[in-house]
């Protein structure tokens, strides 16, 4: 039985349900309320150049994107290279990612720079969160690298990012994190990230071709003002004042925006949907005439600086120009979130001249800053117990984002395969009402 379902949300896990659905002989219609697809993997025009407005890799572990790639013909789109990685700490830019640059990492004394190396190989060789998912990350890795390397390495990291969930955090979360970004490397002195020719758009547009060449349909500038529910079925939404009829209706927008969006929910659900805080970020991006550094990651840890890190693009995906994305992460509610995108972009230009004082203001180009509100849920201990069911106890009505990956953090890859997931779900309870009749 062919049915039009409604899919909210263009980003990759959005795409991939519509996608999902339409290779099955249904016919998604796929809502977006900004002006292109891709959500925070979206590109824009970058001073004549298309680039994400939000950074992106991937690693040699993210088979779901590897398949969607190999299934959408793009595959040879994809090149992988070996990268290096730094930190920034007490004025000095040090190598970082290995076993030899811990050991030469003078602030730790040999005991923790041991503990730290072997938590993180246990880490990566480890296969079940389980036993990780009630508990805190701070106290986790305590407990294995020691109170000098959790003050040195990974405080500061914490701070700059979570505020004030720093003590809330799930190990198992971190731990996913730690894990993906060590499977990444080929030995144990050389890490090797990937990109796509292109960057995401690539992907994205080739997923949107797909969906329409099966004859999904996706409406840009169409946000949703609600779903409407009537009794226990959904019934459709409502787009630009007008309702259209829809049996089936899939969320892949941020869960903040859910109680807003469908107020006919159970109590209980709103109140769990409303519990899930997220992280927002205002991310600058610069393009130099010259490097930064030779690495593509440096983790920050400078008290005069409000980042946990940066990231050097161009030293991944080689380009004309250099590209530097830093990302500045707060709740919605900090008072600097509102702060004027100028005041971010001064911020950025003074850090990357103390990083390498041979930088000298006409080798910036050019510099500009992104905003997502709902860029990073945080996921405490017990997270998946905290959310509501995917399956809502609304008939026809699935809702899901990035909380739902836990506990992998998001990414392209994650987003493919709950995507899939998602869809899936919706095409065996369309298979048994199409049974039943």
């Amino acid at each position: 039985m062919t049915q039009r379902i409604a899919v909210l949300g263009a980003g990759p896990m959005g795409l991939t349900v519509a996608y999902q659905l339409a290779l099955t002989g249904h016919q998604p219609v796929l809502f977006e309320a900004d002006d292109r697809v891709g959500g925070m993997s979206a590109s824009f025009d970058f001073n004549g150049l298309e680039i994400e407005r939000f950074y992106h890799f991937h690693c040699t572990s993210d088979l779901d994107f590897l398949h969607m790639l190999d299934e959408l013909g793009i595959a040879e789109k994809m090149r992988w290279t070996e990268t290096r990685m730094g930190q920034w700490f007490q004025g000095r830019l040090q190598p970082w990612g290995n076993p030899l640059a811990l050991l030469k990492f003078s602030p730790l004394s040999l005991v923790a720079k041991l503990r730290y190396g072997l938590h993180a190989f246990a880490s990566t060789r480890r296969h079940d969160w389980r036993a990780l998912d009630n508990m805190d990350a701070s106290s986790w890795i305590k407990r294995w690298v020691g109170k000098e390397a959790f003050e040195v390495l990974w405080r500061r990291l914490f701070e700059c990012k979570f505020h004030d969930y720093t003590p809330c955090l799930s190990a198992a979360w971190i731990w996913a994190r730690i894990r993906r970004l060590g499977r990444s490397r080929y030995s144990i002195f050389r890490e090797k990230l990937g990109y796509l020719e292109g960057g995401s758009h690539t992907l994205l547009s080739a997923l949107k071709a797909a969906i329409e060449a099966h004859g999904g349909h996706i409406r840009l500038n169409a946000p949703i003002e609600k779903v409407v529910i009537t009794g226990n079925q959904v019934s459709g939404v409502q787009v630009a004042g007008q309702i259209e009829a829809f049996e089936k209706v899939i969320s892949t927008i941020p869960l903040p925006y859910v109680t807003r969006l469908m107020p006919g929910l159970p109590v209980d659900i709103l109140e769990k949907t409303s519990s899930i805080k997220n992280i927002a970020v205002v991310c600058v991006i610069v393009k130099l005439k010259e490097m930064v550094s030779e690495n593509f990651w440096l983790n920050i840890n400078d008290p005069e600086m409000d980042i946990p890190g940066l990231v050097e693009y161009s030293n991944l995906r080689s380009l004309e120009h250099t590209i530097v994305y830093v990302p500045f992460y707060m709740p919605g509610e900090h008072p600097s979130y509102r702060d004027a995108d100028e005041i971010f972009i001064e911020k950025v230009q003074r850090y990357l001249k103390k990083i390498n004082p041979a930088l000298k203001d006409t080798d910036f180009i050019d510099m500009r800053a992104s905003r997502y509100r709902h860029a990073q849920p945080v996921c405490t201990p017990g997270h998946l117990k905290k959310l509501p069911p995917v399956a809502l106890p609304v008939k026809g009505l699935w809702v899901a984002d990035t909380s739902y990956y836990y506990p992998e953090d998001r990414g392209i890859s994650e987003s493919i395969r709950f995507g899939r997931k998602l869809a899936n779900m919706a095409i065996r309870q369309l298979s048994r009402e199409s049974s039943e009749v």
